[in-house]
C-alpha cells in the first residue's frame, strides 16, 4: 500500500463527504494500519470497483497493491518462509512497522509537534492523520517519510512504544527510567551513551614518568652515537663529512 499512489480520493466539490468516508477506515494508532484496514475491507467486498467509488477510494491503486502483495507472496513461497497471521491483534503489526522504521522515530514536543529522535528536526502530524482521532498525542511515533510544505509533515505515522525502539534499534536508542522516586517512572527512548574515544599514542607519551623519558633519551642518544662510529672497511658519518672537507 505504500508503494502505490494514494488510495484515498478527495474531490473538491465533495470534500466533506469524502473526509467522512475516510474516517470510517481510521485505525487510531496507525496510518499504516488504516491502509491495511482499507485493503482488508476491499478484499471482504470481493475487490469490487463500485465499492471503491462509493467509499472514495482509488480502485487502480488498490489493484496495484494487490499485484504487489501477490509478488511478495511468491517471494515468501520461494524462500519457504512460514506465513503467520496476527488475527485481530494488530500490536505485532505495529512492532513490525517499528522494526522497519525505527530510524525515523520522533518524540512528542508539543501539541501535534514532534522532533526526530536522532536529528532533532522538528516535524508535525498532518491534519489528515488517523492519529488525530486518538484524543491524545502519542509520546513516540515512527513515520514513512517527511513532506515539506509550510512545515515538515510526517506522512503515514504509527504510534510505537519506547521499549520497541530500544529493542529494534539498540544502536540508536536505550530505555531509561523517568525521574521520580521509586523507579516507577515512565520509560523513555534516549540516545545511547557515546563510546569513550581511544587515547592517541602521542597523548599517551605525554603521560610517561620522568625516568621513562630519560631512558628513552639515552636510548636515542646511543643510536645516534653508534651511527657516527666508523667500522673497519666502512666509514662512519663523521668520516664521510671529513673527507668531503
Amino acid at each position: 500500500m505504500l508503494s502505490v499512489p494514494p488510495v484515498f480520493f478527495r474531490p473538491p466539490d465533495r470534500a466533506a463527504e469524502s473526509d467522512a468516508a475516510r474516517e470510517k477506515f481510521f485505525v487510531a494508532e496507525s496510518d499504516h494500519l488504516t491502509l491495511l484496514h482499507v485493503y482488508q475491507q476491499w478484499k471482504a467486498h470481493a475487490y469490487r470497483t463500485d465499492w471503491c467509488v462509493a467509499h472514495f477510494l482509488q480502485a487502480k491503486g488498490l489493484r496495484k497493491a494487490k499485484e504487489v502483495r501477490a509478488q511478495l507472496l511468491d517471494i515468501v513461497g520461494q524462500q519457504r518462509l512460514p506465513l503467520t497471521s496476527s488475527g485481530r491483534d494488530w500490536d505485532p503489526v505495529r512492532r513490525a512497522i517499528c522494526a522497519a522504521y525505527f530510524w525515523q522515530a520522533a518524540r512528542i514536543k508539543g501539541v501535534g509537534e514532534y522532533v526526530n529522535c536522532r536529528t532533532g528536526m522538528a516535524c508535525h502530524l498532518h491534519p489528515t492523520s488517523a492519529l488525530y482521532g486518538l484524543g491524545h498525542t502519542p509520546d513516540y511515533v515512527v513515520y514513512h517519510e517527511l513532506v515539506a510544505t509550510a512545515k515538515e509533515y510526517m506522512q503515514c505515522v504509527t504510534m510505537v512504544e519506547p521499549e520497541w525502539l530500544a529493542e529494534m534499534g539498540p544502536m540508536f536508542f536505550s530505555v531509561k527510567e523517568g525521574l521520580g522516586g521509586g523507579g516507577g517512572g515512565k520509560p523513555e527512548a534516549a540516545p545511547p551513551t557515546p563510546a569513550t574515544p581511544a587515547t592517541p599514542a602521542s597523548a599517551q607519551g605525554e603521560t610517561e614518568t620522568p625516568d621513562a623519558a630519560e631512558a628513552l633519551q639515552r636510548k636515542l642518544t646511543g643510536q645516534r652515537t653508534r651511527a657516527d662510529i666508523a667500522t673497519p672497511g666502512r666509514g662512519g658519518v663523521g668520516a664521510r663529512r671529513a673527507s668531503a672537507l
